[in-house]
């Protein structure tokens, strides 16, 4: 045999040598959980290991983090159901605690990258993203609902915008309004394909975000369909984002290898809190060996063109490098 493949896979350094794919803490995005109060740390049960925390707790957490490695995280608000209503008011308030802890954290930790969440389910007191009317989740009059979270966020001092309601035409409404308050430089990481998945049931038992009737499947994507990303994908670069993502990530591989190889903007995907559940409740129950599945699930995620991954896995996986077991 003139070919025999085997050869590159002789020895560790070998393997090293022709990797083609590698994966550093500069990849992932390290997802919160926040709440109001003071000495918050309540464990999500469909989450182990994870919790909402309140801004004391969060910044001991992040300062560990960065201790680890990690410098991009993004921030998800639990919202009490007394400051909801159906146009999301208290997402653009004064005294949202969600604004103050992003202020808090970028006046502890100016070099780290934040990314907020701009939809309206966790404010609205009907659970969905987008304002509803008559059981109709109607699309424009969303719009302007999230110009003014955005802007908020923006004047609290986040990095980068995070739209993942779906709406259409949100990122060049988003866009317009941050350029005309002043903030040309705060980018938008677009939730561009996002899925119609059963895969965010633990996400929405940590929000207490779900829909109160209804579903999603009207704004966001059919798991059956493949070349409509790339619709979503032309129009979100077109309107002016800055990062495109796909969520979830496992279950849509194809789809981050296919806006990879189709546009010209950064790739990021969402490990979303299913998939984090299954590995955990999987290597819980001995099933799985965890500390090789997991990086395995991360590589899988960044082989098939994710620039960045947004992953509850992300402390974990910064350890494991720093206990030098990658």
């Amino acid at each position: 045999m003139l070919s025999r493949p085997r050869r590159n896979r002789r020895t560790p350094a070998i393997r090293g040598m022709v990797r083609e794919t590698s994966l550093s803490l500069d990849n992932l995005i390290y997802p919160y959980f926040v709440v109001d109060g003071k000495d918050q740390n309540i464990p999500i049960a469909s989450l182990p290991g994870l919790s909402r925390f309140s801004e004391d707790n969060l910044l001991r957490d992040i300062d560990e983090a960065m201790e680890l490695g990690l410098r991009s995280f993004v921030l998800f608000p639990a919202v009490d159901d007394s400051l909801k209503d159906k146009t999301a008011t208290y997402s653009y308030a004064d005294e949202n605690f969600y604004l103050r802890i992003i202020r808090a954290v970028k006046e502890r930790f100016p070099e780290s990258s934040i990314m907020s969440d701009v939809a309206m389910d966790p404010y609205s007191s009907d659970g969905h993203d987008g304002l509803v009317e008559d059981g109709k989740i109607l699309n424009d009059e969303t719009l302007p609902i999230l110009e003014k979270m955005s802007v908020a966020q923006a004047q609290a001092g986040i990095d980068i915008i995070g739209p993942s309601d779906m709406m259409d035409g949100r990122v060049e409404a988003i866009r317009d309004a941050l350029d005309d308050e002043g903030f040309e430089e705060v980018a938008i990481m677009s939730y561009t394909a996002k899925y119609a998945s059963a895969y965010y049931g633990p996400f929405r038992d940590a929000l207490d975000s779900a829909p109160k009737s209804g579903d999603k499947k009207t704004y966001q994507m059919d798991p059956a369909n493949k070349y409509e990303a790339l619709r979503e994908a032309h129009a979100d670069a077109e309107e002016g984002a800055d990062y495109l993502m796909v969520k979830p990530a496992l279950c849509y591989l194809d789809i981050i290898h296919l806006l990879k190889n189709e546009t010209d903007l950064p790739i990021t995907a969402y490990n979303v809190s299913g998939e984090y559940a299954m590995l955990k409740a999987a290597a819980q129950n001995g099933w799985l060996d965890y500390e090789k599945a997991m990086p395995e699930m991360l590589l899988s995620i960044r082989r098939a063109g994710a620039d960045g991954i947004l992953t509850y896995f992300a402390k974990e996986y910064a350890q494991m490098m720093r206990d030098n077991k990658l």
